[in-house]
């Protein structure tokens, strides 16, 4: 949409009020004022037309999706992928809906590209007020399915990799149904990064009917092939998890943040906030059990929250020294501490 005369005046004014004056280091303001710099350092760098006008492209479509995502910051989303050609008859169809149904009754609420098939079920099963549709605009014609289409909550997108951002920041779980390139080229960039720590931990679930051998027969394949290469760690397939009930699925999504809350790195150190306190006992136990994952010193209890966030005061911390190697190690380590008996 295009700005009005005001607007653009009034743009102007704001961003001659930024530029002026000094402002910490990382303030909100002190970063607006460093983008704007970029975008003076772009003018000076005379790149072709066509690179500024993707950038400028790629910023709008991140604002505006983010935009379109803020008011559902609090809500557990999970990204589902399977293919746009899966016909309405189809057992996977099916399956999917009732995973949509489930996962929404337990409080979430899905993230699909929007299109037909697999992404279609699911949204059906979740109802539309618990979706949102990342929809790409492709050189063939490829419609929002009924259920988001005029939704507030539609957002379509030019580039893949802008549409793949949002996936992975607003989501906290990855599902996969059988699907094409597609599917496989989401569902194992999230496995990626997860593997490599760029991605927090988080649940990475494979879900066909129990009459189907697409999951396992790929399993099989990663097992002999990758795995059994060596080409992946011993252990990284164990990010994965399979299931062939819709339940079970539902069941290993929300019980990943049964105790879990979150975590991140803490300057050298790596921070796991749990959602209850962890027995003494407890600790001892992990201290003993994932020894091989610290590169120095022990689990311990972060009471100092100088470098924390105040509003989440109430969580449990453990901090270690991570070896940044072992996040199959750590995946393992979340289930322990969700299976753990905790005090409140």
């Amino acid at each position: 949409m295009r700005k009005t005369e005001k607007q653009i005046t009034d743009y102007k004014k704001n961003l001659s009020e930024l530029l002026q004056g000094e402002y910490p280091q990382f303030s909100e303001t002190a970063l607006y004022q460093d983008m704007l710099i970029n975008i003076e350092q772009l003018r000076e760098e005379r790149l072709d037309l066509a690179e500024v006008k993707l950038l400028n492209t790629a910023f709008k479509e991140l604002r505006y999706a983010m935009k379109v995502f803020k008011p559902y910051r609090s809500i557990p989303k999970a990204a589902v992928f399977g293919s746009a050609r899966t016909p309405r008859n189809h057992p996977n169809f099916k399956f999917a809906e009732r995973f949509g149904k489930k996962l929404a009754k337990k409080g979430w609420m899905i993230i699909t590209g929007g299109a037909s098939g697999i992404m279609e079920a699911a949204m059906i099963g979740a109802g539309v007020k618990n979706c949102f549709g990342l929809n790409i605009l492709l050189p063939f014609e490829q419609q929002a399915n009924v259920v988001i289409r005029g939704n507030s909550k539609l957002v379509y997108f030019k580039y893949f990799f802008t549409r793949k951002l949002m996936f992975l920041k607003e989501s906290a779980a990855t599902v996969l149904f059988p699907g094409g390139f597609g599917t496989f080229d989401e569902g194992f960039e999230s496995f990626t990064l997860v593997q490599t720590g760029k991605a927090k931990p988080r649940p990475l679930v494979l879900l066909d009917t129990p009459a189907s051998d697409f999951w396992k027969s790929m399993l099989r394949l990663f097992k002999k092939h990758v795995e059994g290469g060596g080409l992946i760690s011993p252990g990284d397939l164990s990010l994965m998890r399979h299931f062939q009930d819709a339940d079970a699925g539902v069941e290993e999504i929300v019980n990943f943040y049964k105790n879990y809350h979150s975590s991140r790195f803490l300057k050298d150190r790596y921070l796991i906030r749990l959602r209850k306190r962890l027995p003494d006992k407890h600790l001892e136990q992990i201290n003993r059990d994932f020894r091989s994952m610290v590169s120095s010193g022990t689990f311990e209890r972060l009471t100092d929250l100088t470098d924390e966030d105040n509003k989440d005061s109430h969580l449990e911390r453990l901090l270690f020294s991570f070896d940044r190697s072992s996040f199959n190690q750590l995946r393992l380590l979340i289930d322990v501490l969700n299976r753990l008996e905790v005090s409140p």
